[in-house]
């Protein structure tokens, strides 16, 4: 089936149900009607449960431990920011500090 981007604005429930019943629905732009964008079926992608990204538990918490060996974060992560820096995040004197007026 072919649409126009028009049709697309005003249809596009009617044209993705088309789509999911396994038509292929063609976007045409402009009066040459030129195939723009394809609508079809993802049928065959899974679905929101099973492409969850954590392992379930329980009690729907995070295990913890789940990233132990994949994400290493060094003891620089502790140590203090410069005051410049800390005085941003904090939003103190950050107006002065941008513009080198300390």
């Amino acid at each position: 089936m072919e649409a126009t981007m028009h049709q697309a604005k005003t249809q596009l429930s009617k044209l993705v149900a088309r789509a999911n019943a396994g038509e292929e629905v063609i976007l045409t732009r402009g009066r040459k009607r030129i195939p723009t964008a394809r609508l079809v079926s993802m049928a065959s992608t899974p679905s929101a449960s099973e492409a969850a990204s954590f392992p379930d538990s329980k009690d729907g918490k995070r295990p913890i431990g789940l990233y132990k060996g994949i994400i290493d974060i060094g003891p620089e992560f502790f140590d203090s920011l410069p005051e410049e820096e800390l005085a941003l995040w904090e939003g103190n004197d950050s107006d002065s500090f941008l513009l080198g007026a300390q």
